[in-house]
Protein backbone atom coordinates (compact mmCIF):
# COMPACT_ATOMS: atom_id res chain seq x y z
CA UNK A 1 0.00 0.00 0.00
CA UNK A 2 2.92 2.22 0.68
CA UNK A 3 4.52 1.47 -2.50
CA UNK A 4 1.23 2.14 -5.29
CA UNK A 5 0.32 5.39 -2.84
CA UNK A 6 4.35 6.54 -3.89
CA UNK A 7 3.95 5.58 -7.67
CA UNK A 8 0.30 7.54 -7.50
CA UNK A 9 2.25 10.80 -6.03
CA UNK A 10 4.77 10.63 -8.27
CA UNK A 11 3.28 10.16 -11.43
CA UNK A 12 1.21 12.95 -10.35
CA UNK A 13 3.99 15.19 -9.67
CA UNK A 14 5.71 14.05 -12.77
CA UNK A 15 2.49 15.28 -14.91
CA UNK A 16 1.85 18.80 -13.39
CA UNK A 17 5.60 19.56 -13.66
CA UNK A 18 6.83 17.86 -16.79
CA UNK A 19 9.41 15.42 -15.18
CA UNK A 20 10.05 12.38 -16.17
CA UNK A 21 9.34 8.85 -14.03
CA UNK A 22 13.09 7.94 -12.94
CA UNK A 23 12.09 9.91 -9.77
CA UNK A 24 9.36 8.23 -8.87
CA UNK A 25 11.49 4.76 -9.94
CA UNK A 26 13.57 5.92 -7.15
CA UNK A 27 11.60 6.82 -4.61
CA UNK A 28 9.94 3.49 -5.12
CA UNK A 29 13.70 2.11 -4.46
CA UNK A 30 13.88 4.42 -1.63
CA UNK A 31 10.95 3.02 0.19
CA UNK A 32 11.90 -0.06 -0.37
CA UNK A 33 15.51 0.47 1.03
CA UNK A 34 12.90 2.46 4.25
CA UNK A 35 10.64 -0.77 4.06
CA UNK A 36 13.90 -3.30 4.64
CA UNK A 37 16.09 -1.09 7.07
CA UNK A 38 12.44 -0.84 9.14
CA UNK A 39 12.57 -5.09 8.69
CA UNK A 40 16.70 -4.58 9.78
CA UNK A 41 15.75 -2.60 12.82
CA UNK A 42 12.97 -4.52 13.62
CA UNK A 43 14.92 -8.16 13.39
CA UNK A 44 17.47 -6.28 15.45
CA UNK A 45 14.91 -4.93 18.21
CA UNK A 46 13.51 -8.66 18.04
CA UNK A 47 17.25 -10.10 18.33
CA UNK A 48 18.15 -7.21 20.98
CA UNK A 49 14.96 -8.12 22.75
CA UNK A 50 15.58 -11.74 23.11
CA UNK A 51 18.93 -11.30 24.03
CA UNK A 52 17.92 -8.72 26.81
CA UNK A 53 15.61 -11.46 27.45
CA UNK A 54 18.57 -14.24 27.81
CA UNK A 55 21.08 -11.79 29.87
CA UNK A 56 17.49 -11.09 31.83
CA UNK A 57 17.16 -14.97 32.46
CA UNK A 58 20.89 -15.03 32.90
CA UNK A 59 20.68 -12.86 35.44
CA UNK A 60 17.83 -13.87 36.92
CA UNK A 61 19.50 -17.57 37.11
CA UNK A 62 22.62 -15.83 38.81
CA UNK A 63 20.40 -14.39 41.37
CA UNK A 64 19.07 -17.42 42.12
CA UNK A 65 22.39 -19.09 42.35
CA UNK A 66 23.51 -15.93 44.51
CA UNK A 67 20.72 -16.31 46.89
CA UNK A 68 21.18 -19.96 46.77
CA UNK A 69 24.65 -19.58 48.08
CA UNK A 70 23.85 -17.09 50.52
CA UNK A 71 21.07 -19.16 51.76
CA UNK A 72 23.75 -22.11 52.02
CA UNK A 73 26.43 -19.87 53.73
CA UNK A 74 23.63 -18.41 56.03
CA UNK A 75 22.39 -21.78 57.05
CA UNK A 76 26.25 -22.51 57.63
CA UNK A 77 27.04 -19.85 59.67
CA UNK A 78 23.75 -21.07 61.58
CA UNK A 79 25.07 -24.39 62.23
CA UNK A 80 28.25 -22.98 63.17
CA UNK A 81 26.72 -20.41 65.60
CA UNK A 82 24.64 -23.54 67.46
CA UNK A 83 27.62 -25.18 67.12
CA UNK A 84 29.41 -23.38 69.44
CA UNK A 85 26.75 -22.47 71.26
CA UNK A 86 26.01 -25.78 71.94
CA UNK A 87 30.13 -26.16 73.02
CA UNK A 88 30.12 -23.09 75.27
CA UNK A 89 26.93 -24.49 77.00
CA UNK A 90 28.68 -28.15 77.33
CA UNK A 91 31.25 -26.04 79.35
CA UNK A 92 28.82 -23.72 81.21
CA UNK A 93 27.32 -27.20 81.81
CA UNK A 94 31.13 -28.55 83.37
CA UNK A 95 31.89 -25.28 84.52
CA UNK A 96 28.59 -25.82 86.70
CA UNK A 97 29.27 -29.31 87.64
CA UNK A 98 32.45 -28.18 88.88
CA UNK A 99 31.49 -25.94 90.79
CA UNK A 100 28.32 -28.14 92.60
CA UNK A 101 30.90 -30.55 93.55
CA UNK A 102 33.71 -28.61 95.42
CA UNK A 103 35.51 -31.85 95.90
CA UNK A 104 36.24 -32.00 92.06
CA UNK A 105 39.24 -29.67 92.37
CA UNK A 106 40.88 -32.16 93.94
CA UNK A 107 40.35 -34.53 91.11
CA UNK A 108 44.01 -36.22 90.20
CA UNK A 109 46.00 -34.44 93.39
CA UNK A 110 49.55 -35.38 93.90
CA UNK A 111 51.90 -34.42 96.78
CA UNK A 112 55.07 -32.21 94.93
CA UNK A 113 56.34 -33.20 98.23
CA UNK A 114 56.29 -35.64 101.24
CA UNK A 115 54.89 -32.58 103.46
CA UNK A 116 54.12 -32.79 107.10
CA UNK A 117 50.91 -31.05 108.70
CA UNK A 118 50.10 -30.25 112.05
CA UNK A 119 46.21 -30.55 112.67
CA UNK A 120 45.08 -28.74 115.57
CA UNK A 121 41.35 -30.36 116.83
CA UNK A 122 39.63 -29.56 119.49
CA UNK A 123 40.07 -32.10 121.81
CA UNK A 124 40.07 -36.03 122.34
CA UNK A 125 37.04 -36.32 124.75
CA UNK A 126 34.38 -37.31 121.79
CA UNK A 127 34.99 -40.10 119.70
CA UNK A 128 33.52 -37.25 117.01
CA UNK A 129 36.92 -36.31 116.72
CA UNK A 130 38.18 -39.95 116.48
CA UNK A 131 36.75 -40.45 113.57
CA UNK A 132 38.31 -37.32 111.90
CA UNK A 133 41.60 -38.64 112.47
CA UNK A 134 40.60 -41.98 110.85
CA UNK A 135 39.29 -39.70 107.78
CA UNK A 136 42.69 -37.84 108.09
CA UNK A 137 44.74 -40.82 108.20
CA UNK A 138 43.14 -42.21 105.04
CA UNK A 139 44.04 -39.47 102.98
CA UNK A 140 47.36 -39.10 104.14
CA UNK A 141 47.87 -43.06 103.00
CA UNK A 142 46.32 -41.99 99.53
CA UNK A 143 48.66 -38.71 99.07
CA UNK A 144 52.05 -40.07 100.82
CA UNK A 145 52.01 -36.89 103.03
CA UNK A 146 51.83 -37.16 107.15
CA UNK A 147 50.07 -35.58 109.71
CA UNK A 148 50.57 -34.86 113.40
CA UNK A 149 46.99 -34.48 115.34
CA UNK A 150 47.04 -31.90 118.40
CA UNK A 151 44.63 -30.88 121.09
CA UNK A 152 43.51 -30.20 124.26
CA UNK A 153 42.30 -32.21 127.15
CA UNK A 154 38.63 -30.35 126.74
CA UNK A 155 37.20 -28.30 124.35
CA UNK A 156 37.25 -25.91 127.18
CA UNK A 157 40.93 -25.42 127.59
CA UNK A 158 40.94 -22.94 125.02
CA UNK A 159 44.61 -20.99 126.12
CA UNK A 160 46.10 -25.05 126.07
CA UNK A 161 44.94 -24.72 121.88
CA UNK A 162 46.23 -21.39 121.27
CA UNK A 163 49.58 -22.66 123.19
CA UNK A 164 49.89 -25.91 120.71
CA UNK A 165 48.63 -23.43 117.82
CA UNK A 166 51.75 -20.48 118.18
CA UNK A 167 54.46 -23.99 118.59
CA UNK A 168 53.41 -25.30 115.32
CA UNK A 169 53.81 -21.75 113.48
CA UNK A 170 57.23 -21.08 114.99
CA UNK A 171 58.39 -24.59 112.99
CA UNK A 172 57.00 -23.01 109.89
CA UNK A 173 54.94 -25.46 109.35
CA UNK A 174 54.00 -26.00 105.07
CA UNK A 175 49.71 -25.90 106.23
CA UNK A 176 48.30 -25.89 109.10
CA UNK A 177 44.86 -27.53 109.89
CA UNK A 178 42.69 -26.28 112.60
CA UNK A 179 39.36 -26.87 114.51
CA UNK A 180 39.39 -23.91 116.90
CA UNK A 181 37.83 -24.30 120.11
CA UNK A 182 37.26 -20.11 120.09
CA UNK A 183 37.39 -18.77 116.78
CA UNK A 184 38.32 -15.09 118.42
CA UNK A 185 41.02 -16.54 120.03
CA UNK A 186 43.15 -17.40 117.59
CA UNK A 187 43.18 -14.35 115.22
CA UNK A 188 46.46 -13.55 116.19
CA UNK A 189 47.73 -16.80 115.72
CA UNK A 190 45.89 -16.86 112.12
CA UNK A 191 47.93 -13.13 110.98
CA UNK A 192 51.27 -14.55 111.82
CA UNK A 193 50.52 -17.25 109.58
CA UNK A 194 49.26 -15.14 106.92
CA UNK A 195 52.48 -12.74 107.35
CA UNK A 196 54.83 -16.10 106.94
CA UNK A 197 53.12 -17.35 104.12
CA UNK A 198 51.30 -20.73 105.98
CA UNK A 199 48.37 -22.31 104.40
CA UNK A 200 45.66 -22.33 106.61
CA UNK A 201 42.70 -25.26 106.35
CA UNK A 202 40.09 -24.70 108.68
CA UNK A 203 37.67 -27.48 109.36
CA UNK A 204 34.72 -28.40 111.29
CA UNK A 205 34.42 -24.63 112.27
CA UNK A 206 35.51 -21.98 110.56
CA UNK A 207 36.52 -18.50 111.53
CA UNK A 208 34.80 -15.75 111.60
CA UNK A 209 36.99 -12.01 110.22
CA UNK A 210 40.31 -14.47 109.65
CA UNK A 211 42.72 -12.43 108.50
CA UNK A 212 42.71 -11.64 104.88
CA UNK A 213 45.03 -14.81 103.10
CA UNK A 214 45.44 -16.60 106.31
CA UNK A 215 42.19 -19.19 105.74
CA UNK A 216 42.78 -20.79 101.73
CA UNK A 217 39.93 -23.51 102.40
CA UNK A 218 37.06 -23.93 105.24
CA UNK A 219 35.73 -28.09 104.93
CA UNK A 220 32.66 -27.88 107.29
CA UNK A 221 29.18 -28.42 107.31
CA UNK A 222 26.52 -26.11 106.52
CA UNK A 223 25.99 -25.86 110.26
CA UNK A 224 22.95 -23.23 110.66
CA UNK A 225 20.97 -24.99 107.73
CA UNK A 226 21.98 -28.60 110.34
CA UNK A 227 20.48 -27.11 112.86
CA UNK A 228 17.20 -26.07 111.06
CA UNK A 229 17.15 -29.76 109.53
CA UNK A 230 16.92 -30.67 113.58
CA UNK A 231 14.09 -28.03 114.31
CA UNK A 232 12.18 -28.80 111.48
CA UNK A 233 11.44 -32.77 112.27
CA UNK A 234 11.45 -31.62 116.07
CA UNK A 235 8.02 -29.35 115.26
CA UNK A 236 6.83 -31.71 113.27
CA UNK A 237 6.48 -34.24 116.06
CA UNK A 238 5.52 -31.33 118.51
CA UNK A 239 2.87 -28.97 116.52
CA UNK A 240 -0.09 -30.43 117.66
CA UNK A 241 0.99 -29.77 121.37
CA UNK A 242 2.05 -26.63 121.17
CA UNK A 243 -2.11 -25.92 119.05
CA UNK A 244 -3.75 -27.22 121.91
CA UNK A 245 -1.57 -26.10 124.91
CA UNK A 246 -2.86 -24.39 127.71
CA UNK A 247 -0.57 -22.20 128.74
CA UNK A 248 2.80 -21.65 127.74
CA UNK A 249 5.59 -24.07 126.78
CA UNK A 250 9.18 -24.82 126.99
CA UNK A 251 11.63 -25.76 124.32
CA UNK A 252 14.92 -26.37 125.64
CA UNK A 253 18.09 -26.36 123.81
CA UNK A 254 21.75 -26.95 125.53
CA UNK A 255 25.02 -25.60 123.49
CA UNK A 256 28.04 -26.65 124.63
CA UNK A 257 29.71 -23.11 123.92
CA UNK A 258 28.95 -19.90 122.62
CA UNK A 259 32.57 -19.56 121.03
CA UNK A 260 33.14 -21.69 118.26
CA UNK A 261 31.65 -20.75 115.18
CA UNK A 262 30.19 -24.11 114.36
CA UNK A 263 28.12 -24.19 117.49
CA UNK A 264 27.37 -20.58 117.31
CA UNK A 265 25.61 -21.04 113.66
CA UNK A 266 23.98 -24.29 114.66
CA UNK A 267 22.35 -23.48 118.06
CA UNK A 268 20.85 -20.33 115.98
CA UNK A 269 19.93 -22.45 112.86
CA UNK A 270 17.90 -24.21 115.01
CA UNK A 271 16.49 -21.05 117.29
CA UNK A 272 15.84 -19.14 113.42
CA UNK A 273 13.43 -22.10 112.19
CA UNK A 274 12.16 -22.52 115.31
CA UNK A 275 10.84 -18.96 115.40
CA UNK A 276 9.74 -19.24 112.08
CA UNK A 277 7.84 -22.68 112.47
CA UNK A 278 5.97 -21.07 115.56
CA UNK A 279 5.01 -17.82 113.64
CA UNK A 280 3.94 -18.98 111.11
CA UNK A 281 1.35 -21.12 113.19
CA UNK A 282 0.07 -17.80 114.76
CA UNK A 283 2.63 -18.03 117.92
CA UNK A 284 4.31 -15.66 119.99
CA UNK A 285 7.90 -16.61 121.14
CA UNK A 286 10.63 -15.33 123.45
CA UNK A 287 14.36 -16.57 123.74
CA UNK A 288 15.66 -16.60 126.74
CA UNK A 289 18.93 -17.79 128.33
CA UNK A 290 22.21 -17.60 126.99
CA UNK A 291 23.12 -13.79 126.21
CA UNK A 292 25.13 -14.83 122.70
CA UNK A 293 22.37 -16.83 121.82
CA UNK A 294 19.38 -14.60 122.78
CA UNK A 295 20.72 -11.44 120.92
CA UNK A 296 21.83 -13.46 117.89
CA UNK A 297 17.92 -14.59 117.70
CA UNK A 298 16.01 -13.11 115.17
CA UNK A 299 12.34 -12.72 115.08
CA UNK A 300 12.08 -12.90 118.74
CA UNK A 301 8.71 -11.20 118.55
CA UNK A 302 7.46 -11.38 122.39
CA UNK A 303 8.74 -11.04 126.35
CA UNK A 304 9.62 -13.90 128.83
CA UNK A 305 6.19 -13.29 130.48
CA UNK A 306 3.89 -13.15 127.87
CA UNK A 307 4.93 -15.54 125.06
CA UNK A 308 3.33 -18.58 123.80
CA UNK A 309 6.36 -20.62 123.69
CA UNK A 310 9.45 -19.37 125.19
CA UNK A 311 13.03 -21.14 123.61
CA UNK A 312 15.20 -21.53 126.76
CA UNK A 313 19.27 -21.78 125.77
CA UNK A 314 21.91 -23.23 127.86
CA UNK A 315 25.75 -23.42 127.96
CA UNK A 316 27.93 -24.70 130.61
CA UNK A 317 30.76 -22.90 132.35
CA UNK A 318 32.64 -25.98 130.57
CA UNK A 319 32.53 -28.20 127.53
CA UNK A 320 31.65 -31.34 129.78
CA UNK A 321 29.25 -34.32 129.66
CA UNK A 322 28.42 -33.50 133.12
CA UNK A 323 27.50 -29.60 133.34
CA UNK A 324 26.01 -30.12 129.72
CA UNK A 325 23.67 -33.05 132.13
CA UNK A 326 23.51 -30.07 134.81
CA UNK A 327 22.02 -27.57 132.23
CA UNK A 328 19.48 -29.99 130.81
CA UNK A 329 17.88 -31.52 133.98
CA UNK A 330 17.38 -27.66 134.96
CA UNK A 331 15.66 -27.22 131.63
CA UNK A 332 13.62 -31.21 131.76
CA UNK A 333 12.79 -30.20 135.58
CA UNK A 334 10.08 -27.72 134.37
CA UNK A 335 6.81 -29.23 134.39
CA UNK A 336 5.87 -27.09 130.74
CA UNK A 337 9.07 -28.48 128.58
CA UNK A 338 8.17 -30.20 125.72
CA UNK A 339 11.03 -30.65 124.11
CA UNK A 340 15.05 -30.26 124.08
CA UNK A 341 17.68 -30.26 121.54
CA UNK A 342 21.65 -31.07 122.14
CA UNK A 343 23.64 -29.42 119.64
CA UNK A 344 26.31 -31.45 119.23
CA UNK A 345 27.84 -35.11 120.80
CA UNK A 346 28.89 -33.76 124.09
CA UNK A 347 25.41 -31.71 124.61
CA UNK A 348 23.45 -34.59 123.45
CA UNK A 349 25.06 -37.02 125.83
CA UNK A 350 24.80 -34.23 128.45
CA UNK A 351 20.84 -34.27 127.76
CA UNK A 352 20.69 -37.81 127.42
CA UNK A 353 22.59 -38.58 130.84
CA UNK A 354 19.77 -35.76 132.70
CA UNK A 355 17.33 -37.71 131.50
CA UNK A 356 18.54 -41.02 133.58
CA UNK A 357 17.78 -39.40 136.70
CA UNK A 358 14.40 -37.44 135.16
CA UNK A 359 13.07 -40.54 132.76
CA UNK A 360 11.02 -37.90 130.92
CA UNK A 361 12.42 -37.72 127.01
CA UNK A 362 10.10 -40.43 124.42
CA UNK A 363 8.60 -40.47 121.06
CA UNK A 364 4.89 -39.98 122.47
CA UNK A 365 4.56 -36.28 122.44
CA UNK A 366 0.45 -36.25 123.04
CA UNK A 367 0.67 -38.75 125.84
CA UNK A 368 2.98 -36.28 127.77
CA UNK A 369 6.47 -37.27 126.63
CA UNK A 370 9.12 -34.72 126.18
CA UNK A 371 10.79 -34.96 122.70
CA UNK A 372 14.41 -34.89 122.31
CA UNK A 373 16.85 -34.42 119.43
CA UNK A 374 20.56 -34.57 119.23
CA UNK A 375 23.13 -33.90 117.29
CA UNK A 376 25.86 -36.18 115.66
CA UNK A 377 26.27 -39.74 116.22
CA UNK A 378 28.26 -41.84 118.81
CA UNK A 379 27.39 -45.01 120.43
CA UNK A 380 25.53 -43.47 123.09
CA UNK A 381 22.97 -41.22 120.95
CA UNK A 382 22.75 -44.23 118.57
CA UNK A 383 21.59 -46.12 121.08
CA UNK A 384 18.86 -42.70 122.61
CA UNK A 385 17.11 -42.90 119.25
CA UNK A 386 17.59 -46.78 118.60
CA UNK A 387 14.97 -47.22 121.64
CA UNK A 388 13.19 -44.22 121.28
CA UNK A 389 14.80 -41.29 124.17
CA UNK A 390 15.71 -39.10 121.26
CA UNK A 391 12.70 -39.52 117.83
CA UNK A 392 16.34 -38.61 115.54
CA UNK A 393 18.99 -36.57 115.13
CA UNK A 394 21.64 -35.06 112.70
CA UNK A 395 24.86 -36.62 111.72
CA UNK A 396 27.88 -34.50 110.20
CA UNK A 397 30.51 -36.87 108.57
CA UNK A 398 33.70 -35.80 110.91
CA UNK A 399 36.11 -38.64 108.92
CA UNK A 400 35.14 -36.51 105.25
CA UNK A 401 36.15 -33.76 107.07
CA UNK A 402 39.24 -34.69 108.79
CA UNK A 403 40.13 -36.47 105.11
CA UNK A 404 39.22 -33.59 102.68
CA UNK A 405 41.54 -31.19 105.31
CA UNK A 406 44.45 -33.12 104.40
CA UNK A 407 43.63 -33.02 100.08
CA UNK A 408 43.19 -29.01 101.20
CA UNK A 409 46.42 -28.90 102.73
CA UNK A 410 48.14 -30.62 100.39
CA UNK A 411 46.59 -28.79 97.03
CA UNK A 412 47.24 -25.12 99.06
CA UNK A 413 50.98 -26.58 100.01
CA UNK A 414 51.56 -27.29 95.56
CA UNK A 415 50.58 -23.98 95.32
CA UNK A 416 46.88 -24.54 93.72
CA UNK A 417 44.13 -22.08 94.61
CA UNK A 418 41.19 -23.69 96.46
CA UNK A 419 37.40 -22.73 97.50
CA UNK A 420 35.51 -23.74 100.29
CA UNK A 421 34.19 -27.24 101.15
CA UNK A 422 31.15 -28.09 102.52
CA UNK A 423 30.18 -31.27 103.93
CA UNK A 424 26.47 -32.65 104.51
CA UNK A 425 24.42 -32.62 107.29
CA UNK A 426 21.81 -36.22 108.02
CA UNK A 427 18.72 -36.39 109.66
CA UNK A 428 18.48 -40.03 111.03
CA UNK A 429 16.01 -41.75 113.24
CA UNK A 430 14.74 -45.56 113.81
CA UNK A 431 13.75 -45.77 110.95
CA UNK A 432 16.14 -45.27 108.38
CA UNK A 433 19.88 -46.25 110.68
CA UNK A 434 20.94 -48.40 107.94
CA UNK A 435 20.72 -46.53 104.48
CA UNK A 436 23.70 -47.24 102.50
CA UNK A 437 24.00 -42.78 102.53
CA UNK A 438 23.21 -42.65 106.31
CA UNK A 439 25.19 -45.96 108.15
CA UNK A 440 28.88 -44.42 107.43
CA UNK A 441 28.19 -41.76 109.09
CA UNK A 442 27.35 -43.01 112.31
CA UNK A 443 30.33 -43.52 113.85
CA UNK A 444 30.48 -44.94 117.53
Amino acid sequence: MKVKKLIALGLCAAMVSGMTVSPVLAAEDTAEEADATEETTEDADAEATEEDAEATDDAAAEEETTEDADAEATEEDAAADDAEATEEDAEATDDAAASDDPTAQFDGLKANEAYEFPMMVKSFQATYWDAAQEGMKKAAEELGVTYTAQGPNSESDIADQVNMINTAISSNPVGLGLAACDTSSVLDALQECADKGIPVVTFDTGVDNAPEGSVVCNVATDNAQAGAVAAENMYNAIKDVIANADGQVIIGEVNQDATAQNIQQRGGGFINKMIELLQADGKTVAVTGNEFYVNAAEGADATESDADVIIQVAVPAQTTVELCSTEAQAILSQENCIAIFGSNQVAAEGVIAANSNLNVLGSDPANGDVVGVGFDAGSIIKGAVQDGTFIGAVTQSPLMMGYYAIYALTAAANGQELEDVPTDGYWYDATNMEDEEIAPNLYD
